[in-house]
Protein backbone atom coordinates (compact mmCIF):
# COMPACT_ATOMS: atom_id res chain seq x y z
CA UNK A 1 0.00 0.00 0.00
CA UNK A 2 1.57 3.51 -0.74
CA UNK A 3 0.88 6.45 1.67
CA UNK A 4 1.09 10.02 0.64
CA UNK A 5 2.54 12.07 3.62
CA UNK A 6 -0.23 15.92 3.44
CA UNK A 7 1.54 18.57 5.04
CA UNK A 8 -0.72 20.11 8.02
CA UNK A 9 -2.04 23.24 6.04
CA UNK A 10 -0.50 26.72 8.44
CA UNK A 11 -3.51 28.10 10.52
CA UNK A 12 -1.38 31.47 9.85
CA UNK A 13 -2.33 32.94 6.94
CA UNK A 14 -3.32 36.19 7.32
CA UNK A 15 -1.74 38.48 5.06
CA UNK A 16 0.70 40.72 6.58
CA UNK A 17 2.80 43.98 4.78
CA UNK A 18 6.47 44.93 4.89
CA UNK A 19 7.28 48.28 4.72
CA UNK A 20 10.66 50.28 4.42
CA UNK A 21 10.93 53.85 5.62
CA UNK A 22 12.42 55.08 1.71
CA UNK A 23 8.39 53.40 0.78
CA UNK A 24 10.00 49.73 -0.48
CA UNK A 25 6.56 47.26 0.40
CA UNK A 26 6.75 43.80 0.33
CA UNK A 27 3.35 41.49 1.34
CA UNK A 28 3.59 38.10 2.88
CA UNK A 29 1.79 36.08 5.81
CA UNK A 30 1.46 36.61 9.37
CA UNK A 31 3.57 34.83 11.50
CA UNK A 32 3.62 34.99 15.44
CA UNK A 33 0.84 37.70 17.08
CA UNK A 34 -1.17 39.57 14.80
CA UNK A 35 -0.60 43.26 15.21
CA UNK A 36 1.90 46.13 14.07
CA UNK A 37 5.57 46.18 14.88
CA UNK A 38 8.64 48.61 13.68
CA UNK A 39 12.28 49.21 14.26
CA UNK A 40 15.25 49.17 12.71
CA UNK A 41 15.53 46.26 9.90
CA UNK A 42 18.88 44.50 9.78
CA UNK A 43 19.86 40.77 8.74
CA UNK A 44 22.00 37.98 10.19
CA UNK A 45 23.24 35.35 7.48
CA UNK A 46 23.83 32.90 10.17
CA UNK A 47 22.86 29.16 9.16
CA UNK A 48 21.34 28.68 12.74
CA UNK A 49 20.83 29.75 16.29
CA UNK A 50 17.66 31.83 15.33
CA UNK A 51 16.16 31.55 19.32
CA UNK A 52 19.95 33.05 20.17
CA UNK A 53 19.62 35.28 17.76
CA UNK A 54 16.02 36.70 19.10
CA UNK A 55 16.86 36.88 22.56
CA UNK A 56 19.92 38.67 22.21
CA UNK A 57 19.80 42.27 24.10
CA UNK A 58 21.67 43.49 21.47
CA UNK A 59 18.98 43.34 19.24
CA UNK A 60 16.37 45.54 21.11
CA UNK A 61 14.62 47.94 18.77
CA UNK A 62 15.15 45.53 15.69
CA UNK A 63 13.54 43.88 12.45
CA UNK A 64 15.50 40.66 12.22
CA UNK A 65 16.24 39.51 8.36
CA UNK A 66 16.86 36.26 8.72
CA UNK A 67 18.87 34.77 5.26
CA UNK A 68 18.29 31.01 5.74
CA UNK A 69 15.31 30.11 3.88
CA UNK A 70 13.82 27.89 6.65
CA UNK A 71 13.09 28.84 9.87
CA UNK A 72 11.30 27.34 12.84
CA UNK A 73 12.32 23.57 11.63
CA UNK A 74 13.80 22.52 14.78
CA UNK A 75 11.79 24.51 16.99
CA UNK A 76 12.35 26.22 20.26
CA UNK A 77 14.03 24.97 23.81
CA UNK A 78 14.33 27.60 26.33
CA UNK A 79 17.68 26.49 27.54
CA UNK A 80 19.43 28.14 24.18
CA UNK A 81 17.86 31.80 24.99
CA UNK A 82 20.37 34.65 25.51
CA UNK A 83 18.21 36.50 27.32
CA UNK A 84 14.38 35.74 29.25
CA UNK A 85 12.63 36.57 26.33
CA UNK A 86 12.88 37.55 22.62
CA UNK A 87 13.88 40.89 22.68
CA UNK A 88 13.52 41.53 18.69
CA UNK A 89 11.04 43.99 17.45
CA UNK A 90 9.70 41.97 14.41
CA UNK A 91 10.77 39.18 12.10
CA UNK A 92 11.49 38.35 8.48
CA UNK A 93 11.45 35.09 6.64
CA UNK A 94 11.31 33.38 3.86
CA UNK A 95 9.57 29.55 4.50
CA UNK A 96 8.81 29.77 8.00
CA UNK A 97 8.12 25.88 9.45
CA UNK A 98 5.45 25.82 12.25
CA UNK A 99 6.78 22.03 12.22
CA UNK A 100 9.81 21.40 13.90
CA UNK A 101 11.52 17.88 14.03
CA UNK A 102 14.03 17.94 16.74
CA UNK A 103 12.78 15.22 19.74
CA UNK A 104 14.04 17.92 22.20
CA UNK A 105 11.74 21.16 21.53
CA UNK A 106 9.62 22.19 23.90
CA UNK A 107 7.22 24.24 21.39
CA UNK A 108 6.88 25.10 17.40
CA UNK A 109 9.03 29.03 16.51
CA UNK A 110 5.22 29.57 16.08
CA UNK A 111 3.54 29.25 19.31
CA UNK A 112 6.98 30.83 20.99
CA UNK A 113 6.53 33.50 18.89
CA UNK A 114 3.04 34.18 19.72
CA UNK A 115 3.63 33.45 23.69
CA UNK A 116 6.34 35.86 23.78
CA UNK A 117 4.07 38.50 21.90
CA UNK A 118 6.44 38.71 18.26
CA UNK A 119 4.80 40.10 15.52
CA UNK A 120 6.45 38.85 11.94
CA UNK A 121 6.09 38.31 8.29
CA UNK A 122 7.21 35.13 6.29
CA UNK A 123 6.45 34.23 2.53
CA UNK A 124 9.05 37.06 1.66
CA UNK A 125 12.07 36.98 -1.15
CA UNK A 126 14.98 37.21 1.75
CA UNK A 127 17.65 37.07 -0.71
CA UNK A 128 16.70 39.98 -2.55
CA UNK A 129 15.58 42.01 0.52
CA UNK A 130 18.91 41.10 2.27
CA UNK A 131 20.58 42.92 -1.17
CA UNK A 132 18.02 45.72 -1.11
CA UNK A 133 19.46 46.33 2.55
CA UNK A 134 23.03 46.08 1.50
CA UNK A 135 22.46 48.83 -1.34
CA UNK A 136 20.41 51.36 0.49
CA UNK A 137 21.68 50.16 4.16
CA UNK A 138 19.62 49.95 7.48
CA UNK A 139 16.67 51.86 7.99
CA UNK A 140 13.42 52.12 9.69
CA UNK A 141 10.60 49.54 9.29
CA UNK A 142 7.25 48.69 9.95
CA UNK A 143 5.36 45.09 9.97
CA UNK A 144 1.64 45.01 10.38
CA UNK A 145 -1.20 42.23 9.88
CA UNK A 146 -4.16 45.21 10.47
CA UNK A 147 -3.10 48.12 8.42
CA UNK A 148 -3.22 49.02 5.28
CA UNK A 149 -0.17 50.33 3.17
CA UNK A 150 -1.36 53.88 3.78
CA UNK A 151 -2.04 53.69 7.35
CA UNK A 152 1.68 52.20 8.00
CA UNK A 153 3.42 54.56 5.99
CA UNK A 154 1.94 57.55 8.51
CA UNK A 155 2.81 54.97 11.76
CA UNK A 156 6.59 54.21 10.36
CA UNK A 157 7.14 58.04 11.29
CA UNK A 158 6.93 57.68 14.91
CA UNK A 159 9.49 54.43 14.99
CA UNK A 160 12.82 56.56 16.41
CA UNK A 161 16.10 56.68 14.57
CA UNK A 162 18.29 53.94 15.82
CA UNK A 163 21.51 56.66 15.36
CA UNK A 164 21.52 58.55 18.81
CA UNK A 165 19.25 56.51 20.95
CA UNK A 166 20.13 54.85 23.94
CA UNK A 167 18.82 51.50 25.32
CA UNK A 168 21.08 49.91 27.33
CA UNK A 169 19.41 51.44 30.64
CA UNK A 170 16.12 49.44 28.76
CA UNK A 171 17.22 46.38 28.56
CA UNK A 172 20.03 46.51 31.84
CA UNK A 173 19.24 44.23 34.76
CA UNK A 174 17.64 46.69 37.73
CA UNK A 175 18.80 44.88 40.29
CA UNK A 176 22.17 43.39 40.85
CA UNK A 177 22.64 39.56 40.77
CA UNK A 178 24.71 37.22 40.55
CA UNK A 179 26.15 33.52 38.93
CA UNK A 180 28.24 30.63 40.21
CA UNK A 181 29.72 29.35 43.54
CA UNK A 182 31.23 32.62 45.81
CA UNK A 183 33.92 30.85 46.70
CA UNK A 184 35.43 30.74 42.94
CA UNK A 185 39.03 31.95 42.66
CA UNK A 186 38.38 34.76 40.78
CA UNK A 187 35.90 37.56 41.26
CA UNK A 188 34.37 39.41 38.46
CA UNK A 189 32.03 42.90 37.98
CA UNK A 190 30.03 42.83 34.87
CA UNK A 191 28.39 46.34 33.48
CA UNK A 192 25.06 44.76 32.06
CA UNK A 193 24.72 46.66 29.37
CA UNK A 194 22.30 43.91 27.26
CA UNK A 195 24.24 40.99 28.50
CA UNK A 196 24.09 37.42 26.90
CA UNK A 197 24.01 34.30 29.40
CA UNK A 198 26.20 32.51 27.38
CA UNK A 199 28.88 35.17 28.23
CA UNK A 200 28.24 34.57 31.68
CA UNK A 201 28.65 31.00 31.14
CA UNK A 202 31.91 31.55 29.70
CA UNK A 203 33.17 33.53 32.69
CA UNK A 204 32.00 31.00 34.95
CA UNK A 205 33.57 27.98 34.10
CA UNK A 206 36.96 29.99 34.00
CA UNK A 207 36.72 30.04 37.55
CA UNK A 208 34.88 33.25 37.92
CA UNK A 209 32.25 34.56 40.68
CA UNK A 210 30.43 36.85 39.15
CA UNK A 211 28.12 39.47 40.05
CA UNK A 212 26.40 41.23 36.78
CA UNK A 213 25.66 44.95 37.83
CA UNK A 214 22.82 47.67 36.33
CA UNK A 215 24.34 49.88 33.68
CA UNK A 216 24.52 52.84 35.59
CA UNK A 217 25.68 51.61 38.67
CA UNK A 218 28.49 53.88 40.41
CA UNK A 219 32.15 53.39 40.61
CA UNK A 220 31.65 53.18 44.11
CA UNK A 221 29.06 50.33 44.73
CA UNK A 222 31.27 48.26 42.08
CA UNK A 223 34.90 49.04 43.97
CA UNK A 224 32.39 48.04 47.60
CA UNK A 225 31.97 44.43 45.96
CA UNK A 226 36.28 44.27 45.98
CA UNK A 227 36.09 42.36 42.30
CA UNK A 228 39.48 41.36 40.73
CA UNK A 229 38.52 42.43 37.46
CA UNK A 230 35.54 43.97 35.31
CA UNK A 231 33.89 42.92 31.73
CA UNK A 232 31.79 45.17 30.02
CA UNK A 233 29.50 43.51 28.00
CA UNK A 234 27.53 43.92 24.85
CA UNK A 235 24.33 45.45 23.88
CA UNK A 236 21.58 47.27 21.87
CA UNK A 237 21.43 51.52 21.02
CA UNK A 238 23.92 54.59 20.51
CA UNK A 239 27.14 53.75 22.45
CA UNK A 240 28.13 57.62 21.61
CA UNK A 241 25.29 58.87 23.67
CA UNK A 242 26.18 56.78 26.34
CA UNK A 243 27.94 59.34 28.55
CA UNK A 244 27.27 57.83 31.89
CA UNK A 245 28.61 54.43 30.97
CA UNK A 246 31.86 56.17 29.45
CA UNK A 247 32.28 58.48 32.62
CA UNK A 248 32.46 54.58 34.71
CA UNK A 249 34.47 53.28 32.46
CA UNK A 250 37.25 55.71 32.71
CA UNK A 251 36.92 54.92 36.26
CA UNK A 252 37.33 51.42 36.25
CA UNK A 253 40.49 51.44 33.76
CA UNK A 254 42.10 53.72 36.46
CA UNK A 255 41.27 51.50 39.28
CA UNK A 256 44.66 49.14 36.84
CA UNK A 257 42.27 46.20 37.60
CA UNK A 258 42.01 44.05 34.48
CA UNK A 259 39.32 45.30 31.90
CA UNK A 260 37.52 43.04 28.86
CA UNK A 261 34.96 44.50 27.07
CA UNK A 262 33.21 42.99 24.07
CA UNK A 263 30.72 44.15 21.16
CA UNK A 264 29.36 47.75 22.85
CA UNK A 265 31.83 46.71 25.82
CA UNK A 266 34.53 47.33 23.15
CA UNK A 267 33.00 50.95 21.65
CA UNK A 268 32.88 51.89 25.37
CA UNK A 269 36.39 50.78 26.37
CA UNK A 270 37.36 52.77 23.20
CA UNK A 271 35.28 55.92 23.92
CA UNK A 272 36.62 56.09 27.02
CA UNK A 273 40.14 56.66 25.58
CA UNK A 274 39.43 59.05 23.28
CA UNK A 275 38.07 57.42 20.30
CA UNK A 276 34.76 57.84 18.39
CA UNK A 277 32.48 55.41 16.89
CA UNK A 278 30.04 55.85 14.14
CA UNK A 279 26.74 54.07 12.63
CA UNK A 280 27.76 51.93 9.73
CA UNK A 281 25.96 51.29 6.66
CA UNK A 282 24.33 48.23 7.61
CA UNK A 283 26.29 46.46 10.22
CA UNK A 284 27.64 43.14 10.66
CA UNK A 285 25.61 40.22 11.62
CA UNK A 286 26.24 36.60 11.30
CA UNK A 287 28.62 33.63 12.27
CA UNK A 288 31.23 33.41 9.14
CA UNK A 289 32.73 36.95 9.82
CA UNK A 290 36.82 36.66 9.02
CA UNK A 291 39.08 38.23 11.42
CA UNK A 292 42.66 39.11 11.76
CA UNK A 293 44.48 39.03 15.00
CA UNK A 294 47.19 41.49 14.25
CA UNK A 295 49.25 39.91 17.84
CA UNK A 296 49.41 36.60 16.35
CA UNK A 297 49.10 36.94 12.71
CA UNK A 298 46.42 34.47 12.87
CA UNK A 299 42.80 34.56 11.46
CA UNK A 300 39.64 33.73 13.46
CA UNK A 301 36.02 33.06 12.03
CA UNK A 302 33.86 35.33 14.16
CA UNK A 303 30.27 35.85 15.44
CA UNK A 304 29.34 39.17 14.62
CA UNK A 305 26.33 41.48 15.49
CA UNK A 306 27.09 44.76 15.45
CA UNK A 307 25.32 48.45 13.31
CA UNK A 308 28.25 50.85 15.14
CA UNK A 309 32.07 50.65 14.53
CA UNK A 310 35.16 51.99 16.67
CA UNK A 311 36.53 54.61 14.20
CA UNK A 312 39.89 54.03 12.88
CA UNK A 313 40.31 58.26 12.31
CA UNK A 314 42.01 59.90 14.70
CA UNK A 315 43.97 56.98 17.28
CA UNK A 316 46.34 58.06 19.43
CA UNK A 317 49.04 55.20 19.14
CA UNK A 318 50.77 55.80 22.14
CA UNK A 319 47.70 55.48 24.32
CA UNK A 320 45.74 52.62 22.38
CA UNK A 321 46.66 49.38 20.12
CA UNK A 322 44.53 47.70 17.28
CA UNK A 323 44.71 43.92 17.92
CA UNK A 324 42.06 43.12 15.51
CA UNK A 325 40.75 44.05 11.71
CA UNK A 326 38.14 43.07 9.86
CA UNK A 327 38.88 40.87 6.94
CA UNK A 328 36.35 42.09 4.68
CA UNK A 329 36.26 46.22 5.06
CA UNK A 330 39.08 46.72 7.82
CA UNK A 331 36.98 47.84 10.53
CA UNK A 332 38.78 47.40 13.83
CA UNK A 333 37.70 44.68 15.40
CA UNK A 334 40.06 44.82 18.78
CA UNK A 335 42.07 47.33 20.46
CA UNK A 336 44.59 47.15 23.84
CA UNK A 337 44.84 50.45 26.19
CA UNK A 338 48.98 50.37 26.50
CA UNK A 339 50.06 50.72 29.98
CA UNK A 340 46.74 49.04 31.40
CA UNK A 341 45.23 46.03 31.81
CA UNK A 342 42.30 46.64 29.50
CA UNK A 343 41.18 45.20 25.93
CA UNK A 344 38.11 44.37 24.34
CA UNK A 345 36.75 43.23 20.75
CA UNK A 346 33.82 43.80 18.55
CA UNK A 347 32.83 40.25 18.43
CA UNK A 348 31.61 37.76 20.21
CA UNK A 349 34.13 35.23 21.25
CA UNK A 350 31.43 33.09 23.27
CA UNK A 351 29.54 32.52 20.25
CA UNK A 352 26.36 30.32 21.09
CA UNK A 353 26.09 28.15 18.83
CA UNK A 354 29.75 29.23 17.21
CA UNK A 355 32.62 29.15 15.67
CA UNK A 356 34.20 29.05 18.82
CA UNK A 357 37.87 30.23 17.38
CA UNK A 358 38.04 33.15 19.73
CA UNK A 359 36.93 31.42 23.05
CA UNK A 360 41.29 32.30 24.36
CA UNK A 361 39.94 35.63 24.63
CA UNK A 362 38.25 34.68 27.78
CA UNK A 363 41.31 32.46 29.40
CA UNK A 364 43.56 35.69 28.89
CA UNK A 365 40.90 37.59 30.84
CA UNK A 366 41.35 35.39 33.49
CA UNK A 367 44.61 35.15 32.95
CA UNK A 368 45.42 38.70 33.61
CA UNK A 369 43.32 38.34 36.83
CA UNK A 370 45.41 36.09 37.92
CA UNK A 371 48.63 37.36 37.18
CA UNK A 372 47.30 40.37 39.30
CA UNK A 373 46.32 38.17 42.12
CA UNK A 374 49.89 36.75 42.18
CA UNK A 375 51.91 40.64 41.59
CA UNK A 376 48.98 41.85 45.00
CA UNK A 377 50.44 38.43 47.17
CA UNK A 378 53.96 39.04 46.05
CA UNK A 379 54.03 42.84 46.95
Amino acid sequence: MNFIFVKPLNHVSKKAYLLLADGFLMAGKLIGKPGTTGGEICFNTGMTGYQEIYTDPSYYGQIIVNTTAHIGNYGTVDAEQESDSPKISGLVVNDFSEDFSRKTSQESLQAYLERHNVTGISDIDTRMLVRYIRSKGAMNALISSELTPDQMKEEIKKVPSMDGLELSSIVSTKTAYTLSEETAPFRVAALDFGIKKSILTNLASRGCFVKVFPAKTSIEELEAWEPNGYFLSNGPGDPAVMDYAVATVKQIIETGKPVFGICLGHQLLALANGLSTYKMHHGHRGLNHPVKNLITGLGEMTSQNHGFAVSDKGIDYSRVEVTHLHLNDDTVMGIRVKDKKAFSVQYHPEASPGPHDSRYLFDEFVAMIRQEQLQTINN
